[in-house]
């Protein structure tokens, strides 16, 4: 920690992982404000999120391991990949000392073996000042919710309409006795929980260390609006991420689009991208009016924010607790749920009313500068960090 003459003081932030832009974007923010930031993590595949220090898998990332690894998970339940992740991130340790605050974007932002996991984490605290914790996606308290809350819309709800696709969940390792150590010393020994959207709040709010929901912040700079024009066909995205594919509901979407195809084949033009690097998956959404998120959510995700920041019309989570936090008196989004009939019905009310489209757009732009701007939610960080 650094005092200015004025008075001013500037901290050195470590934020420890990276799953969608969420830390990239709140560095973003802390360095506009005067302080020292600095990301750990992965690059998430083909997301490629830009990190200061990276511990990707290099080696057993290649082609040539694809087929042994698919193996060892399907008779083992364990990625061998996550060693290497361990390996290299231990080659950072040395300059993860001196912080002012520790953040980790959730329980498990290594990736790595579990005993290994809790071995950095705790390396990590004792070297540090300050530690908290974000409930940004799937963690034992969230999934713990929701298996025991199975009529609460979230994530684990198409396996829960549909038991059949129990084999693709890929969440039950929050369980296993070496993560439930970890999530015990974390509950035990840091500063702060904080969620980043309603997907979390209820299954967190009774943590001990529960600090509030922080929206999540957004790099607006790079997030250019433009006024939605529709010449001739509404143009509809959907982005499919085949590793959260059953999670998001993006069967309901694609039974949907089906049917709109067929309904409005002179009205619409369907874009659909399958698991494709960041930037080409950003260029075809460009091109859209409509976004297809997900529609198991409660809260928007992060993708789901940026393409509201270009004035999309996204099918996202908005539910009640949203509506009411925000005080939403017109859409911002639309509210999707895993039903084909209700998602057909509001896409078939936008592509017969398009003016409602440019309208929702405006809207979702101000709503997220108003309620996201990336300055504005770092400032909520400092406060909570100062506070606890």
């Amino acid at each position: 920690m650094t005092i200015l003459a004025s008075n001013i003081i500037i901290m050195r932030i470590l934020l420890v992982g990276e799953y969608s832009l969420l830390h990239d974007s709140l560095k973003k923010g802390l360095i506009e404000l005067g302080h020292e930031v600095i990301i750990i993590g992965n690059s998430n595949g083909h997301r490629s999120y830009p990190v200061d220090y990276k511990h990707d898998a290099r080696f057993l990332s290649k082609k040539i391991f694809i087929l042994p690894r698919k193996i060892s998970l399907r008779l083992f339940k364990f990625d061998f990949i996550g060693i290497e992740y361990g390996i290299r991130f231990y080659l950072h340790l040395s300059k993860l000392k001196n912080f002012d605050i520790v953040q980790f974007v959730n329980e498990a932002p290594i990736k790595t073996y579990k005993p290994l996991e809790f071995f950095f984490i705790k390396k990590i605290f004792n070297s540090n000042k300050k530690c908290f914790i974000l409930s940004a996606g799937i963690d034992y308290l969230t999934l713990k919710f929701y298996i025991e809350n199975k009529n609460y819309k979230s994530l684990m709800t198409p396996f829960f309409i549909n038991p059949k696709l129990k084999e693709y969940i890929q969440f039950f390792d929050y369980f296993s006795k070496g993560h439930i150590k970890i999530h015990k010393f974390m509950t035990n020994n840091f500063n702060g929980l904080v969620p980043t959207d309603f997907d979390y709040v209820e299954a967190t709010k009774n943590s001990p260390i529960y600090k509030g929901l922080i929206p999540y912040p957004v790099y607006l700079d790079k997030l250019k609006f433009e006024k939605l024009r529709i010449e001739d066909k509404t143009v509809i995205f959907l982005g499919i991420n085949k590793f959260s594919y059953h999670q998001k509901g993006i069967t309901y979407f694609e039974r949907s689009l089906e049917l709109i195809k067929k309904k409005y084949s002179d009205k619409v033009e369907i874009i659909i991208a399958n698991t494709i690097p960041y930037p080409e998956y950003i260029n075809l959404y460009n091109k859209s009016h409509i976004l297809l998120d997900q529609c198991t959510s409660r809260d928007q995700g992060y993708n789901a924010l940026e393409a509201m920041a270009k004035g999309k019309v996204v099918f996202t989570g908005a539910e009640k607790e949203f509506t009411e936090y925000y005080n939403i008196t017109e859409r911002v989004c639309v509210n999707a749920i895993p039903d084909v009939d209700y998602l057909v019905k509001e896409l078939s009310y936008l592509i017969e009313n398009p003016n409602e489209i440019i309208a929702m757009g405006k809207r979702a732009r101000a709503f997220i500068e108003k309620e996201h701007h990336y300055v504005k939610i770092a400032e909520k960080y400092l406060e909570t960090w100062k506070n606890n």
